[in-house]
C-alpha cells in the first residue's frame, strides 16, 4: 500500500481568526516552532562572520541554530515513519542538488568546492525543507512571519539609533548608515531584515480583514520604513518597492492607488518634513538614475564583476568553473576598472578594505560557478514556488501575499546581491515560508 503523505495542509481562514488569537495557543505554537524562531532570534547577536560574498560568511550562531533545526526536523521525520514530502515538493526542493553536485564534481578544484556544496545545500535545500516540515498550519505560518517582523523592528530600532547618534557605518564620511547589529562589513544585513519585515506586514495589512492584525501591521509598516530609508541600500529600496507594489496590485487596483498615494505622502513627511536623512537620501535616490550615465565606483565595480562572471561562464557554459571558484578566477577575467575592494568603517569597527569576492548578483554567481545547468535547476525551483504560491491565492490572501511577496523580494534583490554574511541564513527561513505556502498539501473546506 502506498505511504501516506504527511505534509501539513493549508486550510482557509475561519472568520475573525486573525483578530482573536488565543495567547496560550500562540505560546504553545512558539514552543513547537522554537528551532525556527531560534534561528531568527540569534541574528540579533552582533558580528559573526562579515559579509563575504559567494559562499562565504558561515560560522555564526544563527548558522549553528539552523543546523540544529535540520537535526530536530530529521528526528521528527524518522519518528513519524511516513514520507514527509509530496512528490512535487521533493522535486522542487531537490532540484538544486543536481546542479550543486554536478558543479562540485566537474570543478577544477573539487576539494575547494566542498564548503560551497555544504553552504548551498544548507541555504537552498535543507533549511527551507526543515521550515516547511516544522510549520503545521496557518497559525504556525503566522508565528514565524511575526517572528520576522519582531526581528526587523529590533534591528531597525538599533539602526535608527545609530543614525541619530552617529554610531553607524561610514557613509560619505559620516558614521550615519543604519546597519543594526550586523556591523560595517555587512551593510546589507539590516536592510535585508527590515525589508523582509516590511513585506510581511504589507501582506498582512492588505490581505487581512479590518481589525487588530491589520492595525498592528500598518503601524509596523510605518516604523520599518524609517530604518529602511536610513540603510541607504539602493538594492533593498528597489526590491521592496517592486515587491510591495506587486502585493498592492494583487490586492486590487483601486486599493493600490490609495495605498501608493498614502505611501508617497509618508515619504514626503519622513524625508521632506522631518528631514530623515534628506540630503543623503536624495543623493542616493538620484544615483539610481545615474547607474549608466555617471556611475560611482561601487556601481563600476559591480558592472566589472558582472562582466567577469560572464567571461567565466563562457569558458565552462554547462557546468561552470566550480563552487567558490569566482575569487580565484576574478582577476584573470576582470578589467582594470575593478578596484581593490570597498572601504568599510564605523559601527564599532576600524577602517578596512573589504575584498570583492563575488559579482553581487546571485544569478551571475550561479551561472559562473555552476553553469547554465545549475542556474536552471536553482532558479527553476524558485519560479515553481512563485507560480504554485500564486495559484493558491484564494486559500488565504494574507499568507499568499506574505509568501509570494517575500519570494518576489528575494528574486529581485538577487539582481543586486548574492549569498554571504550572517543574514544569509534568514533567507533560507524565508524560502521555507514560501515553500510551505506553495508546496504544502491543500485541504479545501
Amino acid at each position: 500500500m502506498a505511504t501516506v503523505l504527511t505534509v501539513p495542509a493549508v486550510t482557509p481562514d475561519a472568520p475573525g481568526s486573525h483578530d482573536a488569537p488565543d495567547v496560550r495557543d500562540w505560546a504553545r505554537r512558539a514552543g513547537a516552532l522554537s528551532p525556527v524562531l531560534a534561528v531568527i532570534a540569534l541574528l540579533l547577536v552582533p558580528g559573526g562572520g562579515g559579509a563575504q560574498g559567494g559562499t562565504g560568511g558561515t560560522g555564526t550562531v544563527a548558522d549553528a541554530a539552523s543546523g540544529l533545526l535540520v537535526l530536530v526536523c530529521l528526528v521528527r521525520v524518522l519518528r513519524g515513519g511516513a514520507r514527509p514530502l509530496t512528490r512535487t515538493a521533493a522535486v522542487v526542493l531537490g532540484l538544486p542538488v543536481l546542479g550543486i553536485c554536478l558543479a562540485a564534481i566537474t570543478s577544477n578544484d573539487p576539494a575547494a568546492s566542498l564548503p560551497g556544496v555544504a553552504r548551498y545545500l544548507q541555504i537552498f535545500v535543507l533549511v527551507p525543507a526543515a521550515v516547511l516540515l516544522m510549520i503545521r498550519d496557518r497559525r504556525d505560518f503566522a508565528v514565524v512571519a511575526w517572528g520576522l517582523v519582531g526581528l526587523a523592528l529590533l534591528q531597525g530600532a538599533v539602526g535608527v539609533g545609530q543614525y541619530l547618534t552617529g554610531t553607524g557605518a561610514s557613509y560619505q564620511g559620516e558614521d550615519v548608515r543604519a546597519v543594526g547589529t550586523f556591523g560595517a562589513t555587512d551593510v546589507m544585513g539590516m536592510a535585508t531584515v527590515v525589508s523582509y519585515g516590511l513585506v510581511v506586514v504589507t501582506g498582512i495589512a492588505l490581505g487581512s480583514r479590518a481589525g487588530r492584525a491589520r492595525t498592528a501591521a500598518l503601524c509596523c509598516a510605518v516604523l520599518l520604513s524609517v530604518p529602511l530609508v536610513l540603510s541607504f541600500s539602493r538594492g533593498a529600496w528597489i526590491a521592496t518597492v517592486l515587491a510591495c507594489g506587486a502585493q498592492l496590485l494583487l490586492s486590487g487596483p483601486r486599493r493600490a492607488v490609495r495605498v501608493a498615494l498614502a505611501a508617497g505622502a509618508l515619504g514626503v513627511v519622513l524625508v521632506g518634513g522631518l528631514g530623515v536623512g534628506s540630503a543623503m537620501v536624495q543623493e542616493r535616490v538620484t544615483s539610481i538614475t545615474r547607474v549608466a550615465a555617471a556611475p560611482d565606483q561601487s556601481v563600476t565595480d559591480r558592472y566589472t564583476m558582472w562582466a567577469a562572471a560572464g567571461r567565466m561562464w563562457r569558458t565552462e557554459p554547462v557546468t561552470g568553473i566550480g563552487l567558490k571558484g569566482f575569487p580565484a578566477y576574478r582577476d584573470s577575467n576582470a578589467s582594470l576598472a575593478l578596484s581593490s575592494g570597498s572601504d568599510t568603517a564605523g559601527a564599532g569597527a576600524a577602517f578596512q578594505r573589504q575584498p570583492l569576492l563575488s559579482p553581487h548578483n546571485m544569478y551571475l554567481l550561479v551561472l559562473s560557478e555552476q553553469g547554465l545547468f545549475g542556474l536552471l535547476a536553482l532558479a527553476g525551483g524558485w519560479v515553481a514556488l512563485l507560480v504554485l504560491g500564486l495559484r493558491r491565492w484564494r486559500l488565504g490572501p494574507d499568507r499568499a501575499l506574505v509568501a509570494t511577496g517575500l519570494l518576489g523580494w528575494q528574486l529581485v534583490d538577487f539582481f543586486y546581491a548574492d549569498i554571504g554574511g550572517p543574514s544569509t541564513v534568514l533567507m533560507s527561513v524565508v524560502l521555507g515560508l514560501a515553500a510551505w505556502w506553495a508546496l504544502a498539501g491543500v485541504r479545501r473546506a
